[in-house]
């Protein structure tokens, strides 16, 4: 290897190899506080016996009972008569890692639902969905109890490791079949035994069983499905936490890969419906009662990222979605993979998600797909994506206006409009502090405190200029805290039930999206002034909404009077009218690019819009973005008195906290609230090949209070960049090294052939380098082809530039990493040669000059030749 360029490019990538996985390894091994509440239980696991004509010595199945006094385990099997749910571990996993959801799912059955309220909010529709759909899931009520339990099973498939070997797996789906059917029958042997003993059986014995799958344990529910053994509907519904559905995180065998082909492709011809040659049905899809959702981990989840755990091209999104932990309702956390079984947050929500599947008539799922989507849907999704117009990538559903002051507002719609919208009747307020109501004449109204008041705002004036959209966000609770209602002229003062009962008045308070709140600010002493407090719902209303509507008004409910403790904490709501594009920011490549090495900045001054949207053309799955905020005015003019004191610890007491919404086409919401210095990360992979060319895009929904203005910072953060780069890309590099040794080991051997001086390991690394222009056609090439196929095909365009750029960096970590290794074993063995050397020469020293060589420094030497010819050479 001559000459100081040469020398000097082996240097630098041996260095940025190094520092890079230096940075990755210090943000990935740095501890992740989750936020996970610990799930406690009491099991008791009673086994479920084999019967003698099956052979199935190997693997177990329990059921789980919760419950600290010892019960007797054929008298309880013989009182089973809940909903059938199966649970599936994953690689390496435990039958006992049933407890969380088991022991959640019996408390939510005892506590019964959640409050009206909860199932009310705005929420994100099916992509597919229809006005049948919509029809439906109007008529559909979420039950004021649970009327049967769940029956929590689980398989005991001896811990073995199914993400190695596709054959693992195979075996996993047998017995996972086998343990389908022996549930369904010990419901049937069970209500026989209580026949016998003169108790009434019950005729309505469960046709199908609810399987959750952990990590390869979802992988296996699915493919229990395309088995030729299983029951015509043994299985209607299935759960996946953090299992990869569109490959395996790590194909150590051919077999995964089959395997994972195999039962994708079963899938994709199960939603497939029968049809002659005329376009006549036939036959139903086989899967057409089938409904699956994943539920992936988010950033946090090493092993099974997003993009593995998506559902798209193997199950339509009429029938199944994926929804990331951290956009969950009432989670919103991103966890590891073996947190989503315990963290009580998720567990408790699936738990009480599961339980809203049973049709309170029959004490079974519902048989409608339709209606088990809505649940899962009302449930688990958010309805900021759909209410922000975050899925403009997708095809919308169809979305119902609401009614005008033309329509007969007496009428189905209307009325089922008002009851959906509407707060229940039961919420009563006091009269007596509505005797007063405000007039509003700016754009932006603010309020501070419980005070009673009703607030006017003129939608024809305030929305001049393109201002046709209204924002709101409080931390007051919707309906007992306050109400916002559309008037389509002014009234007189009416107390709010009659405001409620009045048909040509419309409430939109139950469309408020609740978001996640921040730790709430801490009070000194009782009665004294504190930091606002954070919001906790956010409502938009855009210009079709309000059409045919003149007045906006927004109740606030009085103040509780409390006695002989601190009141709460200062309450808060602001709206705002806003043009939409008033607050748009689109940052380019290059913007993400220079903020690797200067940091850049952005103002914004009071009046600003309360919704800013940022766009990242760079996802920040690749490039993490160290954001900062800082408070730098509102409104108050320092004195000289206050010349010591912070701006921003006075504007603490005024300005609500920010919160930032990332969207990702992949991995869907993350919400960070009280955001002041945070590194945002989604979870997204983008210049992929198979990438859809909107994941290389971010979106952020700030929400900043616009009587403030504030300095934001912008930064790339290179620790969080390099642990997403080899996260991402640990599979590409891998590869390329394997392509890098045999491209060296190519040159040596042409250096052979030609009887010419051979090159050393380095030096044939590093002409690695120098790419020949033969070898550029053949890169070229591949991808003129498939770009050609894609417009031929209409399909669309693949990122061409970022797959490019990161391949490229993907090639020169991969030399890097060979270098490195390459000098490491270089120096290791040099001096373990050196050091065998030294002990040799004092061996013949001590035998008077009497030399022996043994096979170990005969070995060593063979090692170090082997390695490097120029060490060889030297001695």
């Amino acid at each position: 290897m001559d000459g100081f360029g040469a020398k000097f490019r082996v240097g630098a990538l041996a260095a940025g190899f190094l520092w890079l996985m230096t940075a990755a390894l210090f943000k990935l091994l740095k501890p992740v506080p989750n936020g996970c509440v610990m799930t406690y239980m009491y099991p008791t696991y009673i086994p479920i016996t084999t019967p003698a004509n099956v052979s199935s010595d190997k693997y177990g199945l329990f059921l789980y009972h919760e419950g600290w006094k010892k019960i007797d385990f054929a008298e309880h099997l013989k009182k089973l008569n809940g909903v059938p749910v199966l649970f599936i571990p994953g690689n390496g996993g435990s039958y006992k890692q049933v407890r969380s959801l088991a022991a959640e799912s019996a408390r939510a059955y005892q506590g019964g639902p959640f409050e009206p309220s909860f199932y009310q909010e705005a929420t994100l529709l099916p992509v597919d969905a229809g006005k049948e759909f919509m029809e439906e899931s109007d008529d559909f009520a979420f039950p004021s109890q649970y009327v049967r339990m769940l029956d929590w099973f689980a398989v005991d498939l001896e811990g073995e490791h199914s993400a190695m070997d596709g054959r693992i797996l195979e075996e996993h789906t047998e017995y996972v079949v086998y343990a389908i059917h022996r549930i369904l029958d010990q419901y049937r042997e069970s209500r026989d035994s209580r026949s016998k003993d003169g108790a009434e059986g019950s005729e309505n014995l469960p046709t199908s069983v609810i399987l959750v799958g952990h990590s390869m344990g979802g992988f296996v529910a699915r493919a229990a499905l395309v088995h030729p053994h299983l029951r015509n509907s043994a299985v209607e519904t299935i759960v996946t936490l953090s299992s990869p559905h569109q490959s395996p995180p790590i194909a150590l065998q051919p077999s995964l890969g089959q395997f994972f082909s195999q039962v994708n492709e079963g899938w994709r011809k199960g939603y497939e419906a029968t049809t002659t040659h005329s376009g006549r049905l036939v036959s139903a899809p086989s899967f057409s009662r089938v409904v699956v959702v994943s539920i992936s981990g988010g950033i946090h989840d090493y092993q099974v990222r997003s993009k593995l755990a998506s559902l798209d091209g193997i199950v339509p999104s009429s029938h199944g979605f994926m929804v990331g932990s951290s956009g969950m309702k009432n989670v919103w956390l991103s966890m590891e993979h073996q947190t989503i079984l315990w963290c009580n947050q998720l567990v408790v929500q699936l738990s009480h998600t599961l339980l809203n599947l049973v049709n309170p008539e029959t004490g079974q799922p519902f048989p409608s797909v339709k209606k088990r989507l809505l649940v899962f849907v009302r449930m688990l999704q958010s309805g900021l994506p759909q209410n922000f117009k975050l899925l403009e990538h997708m095809r919308s559903s169809p979305v119902k206006d609401f009614p005008t002051k033309n329509e007969k507002d007496d009428t189905g719609e209307g009325s089922q409009l008002r009851h959906l919208y509407s707060c229940s009747p039961s919420l009563h307020w006091t009269d007596d502090g509505l005797e007063k109501d405000i007039y509003v004449q700016s754009s932006s109204v603010t309020i501070l405190a419980m005070d009673g008041k009703r607030r006017w705002l003129d939608i024809r004036k305030l929305g001049l200029d393109g201002k046709g959209h209204f924002i709101f966000v409080t931390n007051l609770i919707p309906c007992s805290g306050v109400r916002i209602h559309l008037w389509p002229e002014r009234s007189k003062t009416l107390s709010e039930a009659e405001v409620s009962s009045h048909k040509k008045i419309l409430e939109v308070t139950t469309q408020m999206i609740q978001i996640p709140a921040g730790p709430a600010p801490r009070q000194i002493e009782p009665g004294s002034q504190t930091e606002q407090a954070p919001p906790s719902a956010v409502l938009q209303l855009s210009p079709e909404e309000m059409h045919g509507f003149r007045f906006l008004t927004i109740s606030v409910a009085p103040s509780p009077t409390i006695s002989g403790r601190p009141p709460p904490a200062a309450s808060m709501a602001v709206g705002q009218f806003f043009n939409p594009k008033d607050g748009q920011r689109k940052f380019s490549p290059g913007f993400s690019v220079r903020t690797i090495y200067a940091e850049e900045e952005m103002f914004l001054k009071e009046d600003h819009p309360l919704a800013l949207n940022l766009s990242f053309s760079l996802s920040l799955g690749l490039f993490p973005i160290n954001f900062s905020l800082r408070t730098v005015g509102c409104g108050i003019k320092t004195s000289g008195d206050q010349a010591g004191v912070d701006q921003s610890s006075l504007c603490k007491l005024r300005c609500f906290p920010p919160v930032a919404l990332a969207w990702d086409a992949v991995s869907g919401l993350h919400i960070i609230p009280n955001l002041y210095s945070e590194a945002i990360v989604v979870d997204s992979s983008p210049a992929m090949w198979v990438s859809n060319p909107v994941s290389e895009r971010t979106t952020i929904l700030l929400l900043v209070d616009p009587h403030c203005s504030y300095k934001l910072n912008f930064a790339v953060s290179l620790t969080a960049a390099a642990s997403r780069f080899l996260l991402l890309y640990s599979s590409q590099i891998c590869g390329f090294m394997v392509a890098v040794i045999l491209f060296a080991l190519m040159r040596q051997a042409d250096a052979w052939e030609l009887d010419l001086s051979m090159p050393s390991l380095i030096t044939a690394v590093e002409l690695n380098l120098r790419l020949p222009l033969p070898l550029l056609l053949l890169s070229v090439l591949p991808i003129s082809v498939s770009l050609l196929l894609s417009l031929l095909r209409s399909q669309p365009i693949t990122p061409v530039a970022s797959f490019v750029g990161v391949s490229t960096v993907c090639y020169l970590v991969a030399n890097g990493s060979v270098i490195l290794v390459i000098l490491i074993s270089y120096f290791v063995l040099y001096a373990a040669a050196t050091v065998q050397v030294f002990i040799k020469k004092r061996q013949v020293a001590g035998l008077g000059g009497k030399s022996s060589i043994d096979l170990s420094s005969s070995f060593t030497w063979f090692l170090v030749c082997l390695l490097s010819i120029e060490a060889c050479a030297h001695h």
